[in-house]
């Protein structure tokens, strides 16, 4: 199988591409990826001599360069997306330029050459559960509350009417908050790693009472692996990692596991629009296809603790470079 991975220089596209090179070895990958702030080639260094494997700068908006890439490819995985929402609230233009327009240019070359479509997408897209509502699904009807989470929804919508209008054969998935390495340090769990090691505060939204449902990125890499090959064309899967837990009991796992205390915690102004909590019913994707998440929690950040402390060239090089100004902007130098 030929892969076009949209994305691929970022943290879970990244991933995949390990996975798949790892996991296939009469796969091949074409990673194609505008490598803006959060895209890193260093991610990917293992196999840039590798047969199997070819990169592609360029953006999914341009159709001259998407088109090519299509055709020789059997199957896109598009995960390319502009995805924090803080950034989103800053400036939504270049969401709805990437999530949306981007979409709009690969569904196009994929239903000209009949292409198999994969859309990853996220839980983001169904707005904020109460304490006692009932996890997100496939039915959960779309209620974002972001540019960020907008944009995702209206690319889903997309995708799926490519499939009923047209035929394309699509599927889509919706996951929960993913962790692990080369995640880029503007998110919360690589955030207060790299703060902690070198001494910051960590800065936590609000009360820090918010919800999240932590998915190692390994297992996404594997979800999205059986959907591409056993998934139901025209279905939806959620993917979750049985992982809910607090913000403010993330941040004191990584105190402990950095050997720090309360006190390097920073409590800010929380977030404008601050979806409560999030959460996934994965029984489909269980059911269906026989994937469920395999990492723990508790497993899955002493080992992302682990690659951050092994890693730190590469996460001191992408803090000193284009995203410094932002990181410096939002958090302090």
């Amino acid at each position: 199988m030929k892969i076009l991975v949209t994305g691929g220089a970022g943290f879970i596209g990244s991933n995949f591409i390990h996975h798949i090179l790892k996991t296939y070895p009469e796969d091949e990958v074409i990673n194609l990826d505008a490598l803006t702030y959060a895209g890193n080639l260093e991610n990917l260094a293992a196999w840039k001599d590798d047969a199997r494997y070819r990169f592609v700068k360029g953006s999914i908006t341009d159709a001259a360069i998407v088109d090519p890439l299509v055709a020789e490819c059997d199957i896109v995985v598009h995960f390319a997306a502009e995805s924090h929402v803080d950034r989103s609230i800053m400036d939504p233009g270049i969401f709805l330029e990437t999530n949306v327009r981007g979409t709009h240019v690969l569904l196009e070359a994929a239903r000209k050459y009949s292409k198999r479509f994969h859309h990853v997408s996220t839980d983001e897209v169904f707005g904020s559960l109460g304490p006692d509502d009932a996890a997100f699904n496939e039915e959960t009807p779309y209620d974002p509350r972001s540019p960020y989470s907008a944009s995702k929804a209206a690319s889903d919508h997309l995708v799926r009417a490519y499939f009923h209008t047209y035929g394309l054969p699509i599927t889509i998935s919706n996951c929960s908050n993913n962790y692990g390495p080369y995640h880029f340090p503007e998110k919360l769990i690589p955030l207060a790693i790299t703060n902690l090691i070198e001494g910051k505060s960590v800065p936590v939204y609000g009360d820090g009472a918010q919800v999240r449902d932590w998915l190692h990125v390994s297992d996404h890499c594997r979800a999205i692996d059986v959907i591409i090959r056993k998934g139901k064309i025209g279905e939806t899967y959620c993917v979750g990692g049985n992982g809910e837990r607090e913000n403010i009991w993330i941040v004191r796992q990584l105190l402990t596991a950095l050997g720090k205390d309360e006190s390097s915690i920073e409590y800010v102004k929380d977030r404008a629009g601050h979806d409560r909590r999030y959460a996934i019913n994965f029984s489909k994707i269980e059911r269906e296809l026989g994937w469920r998440p395999i990492v723990t929690l508790e497993e899955g950040l002493r080992d992302t603790v682990k690659w951050f402390q092994e890693n730190e060239a590469w996460w001191k090089n992408v803090k000193s470079g284009e995203y410094r100004e932002y990181y410096e902007q939002q958090y302090g130098s």
